[in-house]
């Protein structure tokens, strides 16, 4: 407990009710966190696995259990129920599925799973439609709101179309023993409200709640935690009204409103020590959110010393904004004499990185840009994968489904249906499901034919794949199933060529795998799932700059941040000027000044250029409410614009010296 502040210290002691604890950035919540479960197992009796602590994202729940582990023993540390929202959900869901109608085996699909389902029941293959109408019916889901419910909540034609979707889109998940991420989390909801035996048991097994990212939590996650606590209510909920960023998501700050009320005996304790940074950052980020209505005061303060003064700089347009930022962050690191992974270029939205990153390639400055798309989220790779996993295990449901779909074959959705429905009911999977004679009854023969063809296909291919080197077996099963082809009449050229590449760089490199481990495909496709041929990308050792959006740098900090584009317009974004709105853009703002640690750069263009064209931009609201004491402005229209070889003189000279010192 040594080197806690008296607040930290109270949050981590307080058992006497539902707790409340307002953690403002930077103020070692994380720590508060694992102390409390440290203490609530050392020294108030509490068994280990009745403790949960719940977070919303597998990087934090790494982060935690390996922070506990250094100080509970392993028996111990390991027998903690430490992990996000939808994997709690799931663990819910495997032992009690048989209350619901499920097999415990039932698949989760992913989104593009997900999309396919919808764009079948919607009858649309436009991407920007599934997109919404996938998005309508996850917020409809995420504040539980029914399938009949949502019929009644109609406002626009998108909303319709989303709500006869989705009555037929849950009844073909159902059909496929299968569930969307949503029911992670909505089921267990629904299991507790109509089985109360079973909500008794997990409440028992339960004892103690501890939730990270508390205003981050929407309708169905906070019923779910009702639930759980039940009368008990012995929990810990840990967050910061100043922090939420996710509504456009579902999240609700109404949570945090609520909880006084429906938990009387709550008490509340502020942490509102600073220990990541300057005073002068923090006090331009108390001044922006000092804007927004607060449900609770709070103040963030430090003992980091005054600090450098934020420094914003108006620029010509987007180029000289990419430009600038990157010839000040070279200057700054050779100055400071720091490392490349000091620096963070922060911005609202991911288009907006393309430009930053040109120049970074062109200074050859390495970079890591976070939020972009890992190798195997891309649609082609999971196609392949869908293939070798159903080789692996043909129970595997959701990868049937995507491989006897992908390329079309004459398997269409009605079929998969039937095959659905029929496979639940004698729980089995939908491979085995479709040699049965049962099955064979309920379609016609020209359904029936292309999916027993796909069958023997898969048969014929497993044979070979547990014998046969992957380099022989992977080239004949791609040539099989003709993906080229199939790629070439579904996208321009130039994106199929793009993907059919992405295709061939995977399949050369479990060939490569599979000769030098003298591997089968079915050995490969095993250890896919542990290999993530990007995971070298989050290594934490990488000497690179960080380019991420604000979004998703919340929770993390660097010691000199960028934050750029900061314009009406972009931040706030355009479509969320209104008053009801424009409180969580706020929020943004405020993210994103407390990522740093040392030093503040702000960068806004006076034009910015749209498709072929300059459009003329105004510097954001935020920059003003900062206040003017700590903050230098440099650029505008009243600067000579400095010219190249100035700034390269600049840092000719400060290599040179650098160079001397050493």
């Amino acid at each position: 407990m040594s080197g806690l502040n008296p607040q930290q210290r109270e949050a981590i002691h307080y058992l006497d009710g539902p707790l409340l604890v307002l953690a403002g950035a930077g103020s070692g919540k994380t720590r508060v966190i694992t102390q409390k479960i440290a203490y609530l197992v050392q020294d108030c009796g509490f068994q280990p696995r009745n403790v949960a602590a719940i977070t919303f994202t597998n990087k934090a729940a790494r982060e935690m259990q390996e922070r506990i582990g250094k100080i509970l023993s392993k028996p111990q540390a390991d027998q903690l129920q430490i992990s996000t929202f939808h994997s709690l959900g799931v663990r819910i869901l495997r032992e009690e599925a048989k209350a619901l109608g499920y097999k415990p085996r039932f698949s989760i699909f992913d989104s593009a799973d997900c999309a396919g389902i919808i764009g079948e029941v919607a009858q649309t293959v436009d991407k920007a439609t599934l997109r919404l109408l996938q998005s309508i019916i996850s917020n409809w889901k995420n504040a539980l709101v029914s399938p009949e419910a949502a019929r009644h909540l109609v406002r626009d034609e998108h909303e319709n179309l989303a709500a006869h979707a989705y009555l037929s889109y849950e009844a073909t998940l159902k059909a496929y023993q299968a569930v969307d991420f949503d029911d992670l989390i909505g089921l267990p909801v629904k299991l507790f409200n109509e089985h109360p035996d079973i909500t008794d048991k997990w409440q028992n097994r339960l004892r103690y709640l501890l939730v990270d990212e508390y205003q981050d939590t929407n309708a169905c996650q906070y019923q779910l935690l009702k639930q759980l606590t039940g009368v008990r209510a012995q929990f810990t909920a840990v967050g910061d009204d100043d922090q939420a960023i996710y509504g456009w998501r579902g999240a609700d700050i109404e949570n945090l409103k609520k909880l006084p009320n429906e938990f009387p005996a709550l008490k509340v304790i502020k942490l509102e020590q600073n220990y990541r940074s300057t005073v002068r950052i923090l006090k331009a980020a108390n001044n922006v959110i000092a804007n927004n209505e607060k449900l609770f005061d709070k103040k963030l303060w430090s003992e980091l010393g005054l600090g450098d003064p934020i420094h914003v700089t108006a620029c010509r347009d987007n180029d000289a904004e990419a430009e600038g930022v990157i010839m000040k962050l070279q200057a700054h690191r050779f100055e400071q004499r720091g490392q490349f992974k000091d620096y963070a270029i922060l911005y609202r939205s991911n288009h907006q990185a393309r430009i930053f990153e040109e120049y970074l390639r062109d200074h050859r400055i390495p970079y890591l840009l976070s939020g972009g798309k890992s190798f195997f989220d891309k649609a082609e790779i999971k196609d392949i994968i869908a293939y070798l996993r159903l080789l692996t295990n043909e129970d595997d449901d959701p990868a049937f489904i995507r491989a006897a779909t992908t390329p079309k074959r004459g398997i269409g959705a009605a079929t998969l249906q039937v095959l659905g429905t029929y496979a639940g009911e004698r729980h089995i999977s939908l491979f085995q499901a479709a040699f049965e004679e049962g099955f064979a009854h309920r379609v016609q023969t020209r359904q029936l034919e292309p999916l027993l063809e796909f069958c023997q296909f898969i048969n014929r291919i497993q044979g070979r794949a547990v014998r046969e080197p992957a380099q022989q077996v992977l080239p004949d099963l791609l040539k099989a199933i003709d993906y080229e082809t199939y790629l070439y009449d579904l996208e321009e050229e130039r994106t199929a060529q793009t993907r059919w590449g992405n295709v061939c760089e995977f399949a050369g490199w479990l060939n490569r795998k599979g000769e030098q481990d003298g591997k089968t495909l079915i050995d490969l496709t095993q250890s896919i799932a542990l290999i993530n041929m990007l995971d070298k990308q989050n290594d934490d050792d990488v000497d690179a700059v960080q380019l991420s959006t604000l979004h998703a740098s919340k929770g993390l900090e660097y010691r000199h941040v960028f934050l750029v584009g900061v314009e009406e317009g972009i931040l706030p974004h355009r479509e969320s000027t209104d008053p009801s709105k424009i409180e969580e853009e706020r929020r943004l703002m405020y993210v994103g000044i407390t990522r740093a640690q040392r030093s503040l750069h702000i960068s806004y263009c006076e034009r910015r250029k749209q498709a072929r064209e300059f459009v003329p931009c105004d510097p954001s609201r935020f920059i003003d409410e900062m206040g003017k004491e700590d903050v230098r402005f440099s650029g505008g229209k009243q600067d000579v614009p400095p010219d190249k070889a100035t700034g390269n003189a600049r840092l000719d000279a400060m290599k040179a010296m650098l160079a001397g010192k050493r």
